[in-house]
This record gives structure tokens, sequence and C-alpha cells, in this order.
């Protein structure tokens, strides 16, 4: 039961785009403005390439069969095959992926790789099901997919409900329906898989290093240190935890946290080993974290901190509490956290914003790195990866700053500018077949 719909330019035209689909529509047409983008390159850059549906059926625990949806939006390839993660959660719809397809497109060409952008995910809440279940699910969502995803064409990567082991088992289903030999051929179907299945040492922590190494770019060029500066994290997973193991061991406070089921502040510092290993304890929640109290959790954004790291879902920092935000930098960890009317209150008041599709690029940094590792039949080693991933960073953050000052914008702006150019180019030089 697949829906399988391409290059949507009327759909588009006539569905209202709403909440995230709005923000990156805006943010585009900004940009494009800017650089007085190709009327012609436009209106294909504006819709996507590919939009998959499947419905597929699962059989659970107690033997009742369950009907799940799955999505896999492929924007553009201009530049390389679709790249993007697979999110499982209770917002996935085809609206969110859209719009985070297009954000991986402009991610990827912005940080100089050859892909293109695509995302997708299963409309669940993964906390409701068994290990076991989730691992049918997945395996059976992959083989849904069948052909539109491949190691030359379409790549996932984990993304928020999503890891090593789910990656793994992507892997696996994928492989196990190929000839038997092509099936180590196609390893590298997935990125983010587990050290001793083809992953990539340091993957698990690229996108909150980059995230930190962000930070860092920037506290330099402001002639400023991190030593003793506050910092709160929306969002304690993966990323958050990474960006503030790092900021911690550069010398700054992390003084507030919010997850999905509460909110924790110590204005004298938390100390992230300690949060994170009671969080683990606590099936993935810090309440009740016995060394921070309380924080309402409309308050958070009302903390005192000198940097702010939405590391979680998107639409959070909006026109409704943009003004109470206390930070003088905000660091997108999550894609897509800041909405557009959020960010024209923040610029207002002189508050700098390392835009996501910069500021979290080192997680789809690292999952080229994953691919080329797999791909070359080769091993590398994590002060290895770390080293090409600085390089990578310290390229794309100096850029972009370079870039704002001397067009006068904001970085977001100078992002999308110098993103769009890239694929612009790619479409000149071609030219647009037949």
């Amino acid at each position: 039961m697949t829906t399988i719909t391409a290059n949507l330019s009327n759909t588009v035209k006539k569905a209202p785009v709403k909440g995230m689909m709005d923000n990156v529509m805006q943010q585009f047409n900004s940009a494009a403005d800017h650089i007085n983008l190709h009327p012609n390159i436009r209106k294909i850059l504006s819709i996507t390439n590919n939009e998959i549906i499947v419905h597929f059926p699962v059989k659970m625990d107690n033997g009742e069969v369950e009907i799940f949806t799955g999505y896999r939006v492929q924007h553009n390839n201009a530049l390389g095959p679709y790249k993007g993660g697979l999110r499982y959660h209770p917002t996935v719809d085809i609206d969110a992926a859209r719009a985070l397809a297009m954000w991986m497109t402009w991610k990827t060409s912005l940080a100089g790789l050859p892909y293109g952008g695509g995302k997708g995910g299963i409309q669940l809440d993964p906390s409701l099901y068994s290990e076991g279940e989730l691992e049918r699910i997945t395996r059976r969502f992959t083989f849904a997919l069948a052909d539109n995803i491949g190691p030359e064409h379409d790549i996932p990567a984990p993304d928020v409900n999503t890891n090593s082991q789910t990656m793994a088992w992507i892997a696996d289903t994928y492989m196990s329906t190929r000839p038997p030999a092509e099936r180590t051929a196609n390893q590298h179907v997935v990125t983010g898989k587990p050290d001793g299945s083809g992953g990539l040492e340091g993957r698990d922590r690229a996108t909150g290093y980059g995230v930190f190494l962000n930070i860092k770019f920037w506290a330099r060029r402001n002639n400023e240190t991190l030593v003793g500066k506050k910092f709160i994290v929306q969002g304690f997973g993966n990323v958050g935890y990474w960006a503030s193991h790092f900021l911690e061991k550069e010398g700054a406070k992390l003084v507030a946290v919010q997850d999905a089921f509460g909110s924790v502040t110590n204005q004298n510092g938390i100390i992230v080993e300690d949060l994170f290993n009671y969080s683990k304890a606590n099936k993935g929640s810090l309440v009740d974290f016995p060394e921070a109290s309380v924080l309402d959790k409309d308050d958070f954004f009302m903390t005192d901190c000198d940097i702010c790291i939405p590391a979680a879902l998107g639409n959070q920092i909006t026109e409704n509490n943009a003004y109470k935000i206390k930070a003088k930098l905000i660091a997108e960890g999550a894609n897509g956290p800041t909405n557009v009317d959020g960010e024209k209150i923040l610029l207002e008041r002189g508050i700098t914003i390392i835009p996501d599709i910069l500021c979290n690029s080192g997680g789809v940094v690292a999952s080229y790195f994953e691919w080329l590792q797999n791909r070359n039949g080769e091993l590398w080693q994590l002060d290895e990866v770390m080293a090409k991933l600085d390089k990578k960073m310290i390229e794309s953050f100096n850029k972009v700053y370079e870039y704002s000052e001397r067009e006068g914008m904001d970085l977001r702006t100078a992002a999308y500018c110098i993103a769009i150019k890239r694929i612009e180019k790619a479409y000149i030089q071609r030219g647009i077949f037949p």
C-alpha cells in the first residue's frame, strides 16, 4: 500500500502551507530575493521531487495487527543522493517531512557535501511499543520503502527517537532483500549505524559536538571566552547531551534543562554527567533530579543565561516567547526550532542566532564520513574523524560569518544564500533535462 507522488507542483500550489513548511518557505524566499535567484530555479527548489507515503501492517506482541503510516520526502538531488533522518514521533506528517527535507537540502549544500535533501519517519509514540515491536515496525517500514531508498539514491540516518539500533535494523533488512553477491555493497544505505555494524566512531557525538564548535567559533570571533558562560538546553537527548558535555569541558556552566517530561534549573550549575546518568536510570526523564529545582515549563526560556540551545523539536521559539529570552546567543541544535516571527523579535533585540543548517550540520558531515568509509571499505579512528569534523565545521562557519559581515545580514540568511547559490550553479552548468 504505497503512494508515490512526483513533482507535486500543483499540490503544493493548492495546499495551504502552515507551521514548519511556512517557515522554511519564508526563509527560502527571503534568501532567494537577496541573491536574485533565477525564477526557473526558484520554481524547482520550491517543490519536492518525490513524496512517498506507505501504510503497512505489523503484528504486535499480543497477536493483534496494527497499521502504521510512514513517510519519506525527497526534496532535491541536484548535488547528489537524498540525505536525511527518519524520526519516530506523533507529529510526523507529510507537511513536517516536506519542511525537514528542504532544510536538509540547504544543510548538505552549505556543508559542501555531494548530497541533496530528504526526510521522513513514522507517526507513532515509540514509548508505547516494546523493543521487539519497534524492530518489526522498522523492518516492515524499510521493506515498504523498498527501492525508494538506496546507498546511491536516498540515505536515511537517525533523528528524533531513532538511533544506531534503528539504523542497524534498516541496514540489515535492506541488505537482506538484495542478491547475496550485492549485500555487503549496500551497507551504506543508512548512516548512524553502531560501530560494530559499519558505523563511524564519533558519529554519536557529531551533531552535539558541531553545535559546541559553532558556539566556540562565534565566541572566538567576538573575542569572548566560554569560561563561566551560563547556558540552557532544551532537549537532553543525543544532541543536547553532547553539546552540554563539550561546553562544560570548555568551562561553561549548564543552568537549566528542559525535556519532554519537565524542566529543572540550578544557577550554580548542573553537572552534565550527573544529569545524564540520572535521566538514563529514569527512563530518559530528568524530573526530580536531586541537584536542581523544578522550573515551570513556560519559564524555561526566561532563565538567566548567556547561551540558549534549543535541541528538541521545531517551532519552540515563537513570537509568544522570543521577547522573554535572556540569552544573547541562540545555537539551534534542533531543526527549525525558531519560527520566522520569533526570529524577527530576537534579531530586533540584538540576539544572534546560529542557524540550524549550520549549527547542527556536524551530524550530516559525520554521516558523509561514514558513507565514504563504507563505500571505500575503510575504518577510520575517532581522532581522525574528530579532526576532519573540526576542519569541515570551521570552513562552513567562516564562510557564513564572513558572508553575513560582508552583506550586512543575519547568519541564517547568509547561510541560505550560500547554500542556494551552490545549487543554482549546478543547474546553470548542467541545464534542465531534456
